[in-house]
């Protein structure tokens, strides 16, 4: 997130595009609702289904899948044409306007409603209200950057929030809300493979120099290969091995026969998790790591701050703290590593990573602080971009609509969009281990009641869904809250997965993949 979680309350409006946030971010779901009920916040939800939050929104509207820029573009179109964009901003603080001004030229109401399905008068108030907002904020999450154009998504989200001088505002931002409790630090501790610790970028050749003299190494100046290119490489037979950690890719990869058959393909497999997860039962070697509530270290959370953790409880058994297991493997691989615990690892942090370089323990204490912090002295930034952008200019960028990978067709006539629910987590590793909250939320599809209508089917009943990839059988939940033409399902579980159905189709730069469209068809068992 640009912005803090304090300043929620300070926005006159918040869009919320791509995030179920109620479901997949409860706690900041929390905080919009409060502000939106107390009168202070006027919210837009715009999303394929009408999820929770829509029922604090000001306007809720429902786009086809896969349709985002085209959406984004229409705002800004109206907002340029109306002259609701703050020009002192875009002036003194942004470069690249005449040619995203060109661009959005053409996506009129009335062009943005044949791609999208949102009414043009609808599209009308979104943007009158979202442009002459005092401050606005951008909320998004997997939903934006899940698609084949995923990058193309969260520039469309830069470019607004600058046209509208959102940015470096205490309530404004562009935010995106992280899925899993640490993946913002596993990014900042350079967890990505084209970057070291705080995105320094491999193959810089000042950054080279710096860590190759800090480690005492020689060092490739070549990126790391994306998981999901890795998988196609395992499955081609060019990568032999894989060291997997705290990931069950056999319920989170896309098309998941692709995955499961690269996973077979390897030679050596090692998994390092909590549980025996379906991906650990394919392993060679299965190391037992400790959990949250095992460990000494620091979370970074969505908002960027930097969080002391201690260690509750001794892990059970063989479990090892991961950078123990990590320790254990270097020197046996012939290293010298002799790190004592995790304080003496968040010091040698500081020391390279320039974020955090300001940041101690004692100094993280109960609150903990956020980056950038590069000093002792520095109190920590709530609000990036304040006065300027790193880059200097913010670069607004002109951004043309193009579909989905694979859109509906006479065979497989719905869209199919995936995503999770409140009571279960991520893969379930951890969440399905507790029979009260499989009680609470199963497997199923969310169809409309004009699709359940058209193939027979109740609520609670069987259904098969089918796509290019594969099919699975679960139960129809029938719901007003899907519109016609999309199926819903969450990819939680094992037993019916989603990702046996979402397509192997990754956006060019991220190399993400599109899990949140691909074309299905859905049949009464």
């Amino acid at each position: 997130m640009t912005n803090d979680i304090a300043g929620l309350d300070k926005s006159d409006v918040a869009l919320i595009i791509g995030s179920d946030t109620s479901e997949a971010h409860p706690v900041i779901a929390a905080r919009l609702k409060k502000a939106a009920r107390k009168g202070k916040l006027k919210i837009i939800v715009i999303d394929p289904k009408e999820i929770r939050m829509a029922d604090y929104a000001e306007i809720y509207t429902c786009q086809r899948p896969g349709t985002d820029v085209a959406v984004l573009n229409g705002m800004m179109h109206l907002i340029i044409k109306n002259g609701w964009e703050d020009k002192k901003f875009i002036e003194e603080r942004c470069e690249g306007y005449e040619a995203l001004k060109e661009e959005v030229d053409k996506f009129t109401p009335e062009y943005v409603e044949r791609i999208s399905g949102i009414p043009a008068a609808t599209l009308e108030k979104i943007a009158e209200l979202f442009g002459k907002a005092e401050t606005a904020a951008l909320y998004y999450a997997m939903g934006i950057t899940q698609h084949t154009t995923g990058i193309d998504n969260v520039k469309s989200t830069a470019n607004l929030q600058m046209l509208c001088g959102n940015m470096g505002k205490v309530g404004g931002g562009v935010n995106p809300l992280r899925g899993q409790s640490n993946v913002q630090g596993a990014c900042d501790m350079g967890g990505l493979p084209n970057v070291f610790t705080a995105y320094q970028k491999v193959g810089d050749a000042p950054v080279q120099e710096k860590f190759e003299r800090f480690w005492g190494v020689s060092l490739s100046d070549k990126p790391g290969i994306p998981m999901t290119v890795a998988f196609d490489k395992a499955y081609d037979g060019e990568m032999k091995a894989f060291y997997i950690m705290g990931e069950n890719p056999m319920i989170s990869d896309p098309d998941l026969h692709h995955a499961e058959a690269a996973l077979k393909k390897l030679e050596f497999l090692v998994v390092e998790d909590i549980f025996l997860t379906e991906t650990a039962k394919l392993a060679d070697v299965v190391l037992p790591a400790s959990t949250y509530a095992e460990k000494s270290g620091t979370f970074t959370n969505t908002e960027r701050r930097v969080q002391l953790l201690f260690e509750a409880v001794k892990a059970p058994g063989e479990a090892k703290h991961d950078w123990q297991i990590h320790q254990m493997l270097a020197n046996k691989m012939g290293q010298n590593w002799n790190f004592g615990n995790a304080r003496e690892i968040f010091e040698e942090i500081r020391k390279c990573t320039p974020s955090y370089a300001g940041m101690t323990y004692e100094r993280l204490g109960f609150n903990g602080l956020q980056w950038p912090c590069p000093t002792e002295e520095h109190p920590g930034t709530p609000v990036l971009h304040i006065g300027k952008f790193t880059r200097g200019l913010g670069l607004m960028t002109a951004i043309p609509f193009k579909a989905p990978a694979e859109m509906p067709d006479a065979d497989y006539p719905l869209y199919l969009t995936t995503g999770r629910i409140l009571q279960q987590f991520h893969t379930g590793t951890m969440s399905r281990k507790s029979p009260g909250l499989n009680n609470l939320a199963g497997p199923h599809a969310m169809i409309s009641v004009q699709d359940a209508e058209a193939i027979g089917v109740k609520n609670s009943e069987k259904v098969k869904v089918t796509t290019r990839r594969g099919s699975i059988v679960t139960t129809a939940f029938i719901t007003k809250r899907c519109p016609k033409g999309t199926v819903y399902v969450p990819f939680h579980f094992a037993e019916a997965p989603a990702n046996a159905l979402t397509i192997n189709a990754l956006d060019p730069v991220a190399k993400i993949p599109e899990y949140k469209v691909c074309a299905c068809k859905i049949e009464k068992v």
